[in-house]
């Protein structure tokens, strides 16, 4: 067993977990979306985001691509927090809940391929 495999593999699949805890909710009641757990998300998929630059195949470069969608996603999305709460004040509005659940349902959507990039391929590997 490889640990370097095992590490990328577990922040991989970890991001997506996390991603979809965040997303999971009332699309516009912000008790249902915790910013902590959207703060955790970012930090895990910038994780897995690093450790996909030392894979040098088409795979890996496709996993690369895949990661930097959900963490441009969830950039915008952590933007749209903080704006919504500290810059303009207008708080999290049943809108602007709805765009930042939005924008992490699409990093999901990237983390979903990730893993399923993933798994074809391990199932690919000779022995």
């Amino acid at each position: 067993m490889n640990p370097e495999k095992v590490v990328f593999g577990f922040f991989i699949v970890l991001s997506l977990t996390l991603n979809f805890g965040f997303f999971v909710g009332e699309m516009d009641n912000p008790d249902h979306h915790h910013v902590y757990e959207l703060f955790a998300v970012v930090i895990v998929n910038l994780i897995a985001t690093l450790l996909k630059f030392g894979d040098r195949s088409q795979v890996g470069a496709v996993l690369l691509a895949t990661s930097l969608v959900a963490m441009l996603q969830l950039i915008a999305a952590t933007l749209v927090w903080t704006i919504s709460v500290h810059v303009t004040e207008i708080g999290l509005t049943p809108v602007v809940i709805s765009s930042i659940v939005s924008l992490s349902g699409g990093a999901m959507l990237a983390n979903v391929i990730s893993v399923i990039l993933l798994i074809i391929e391990t199932v690919m590997m000779r022995r």
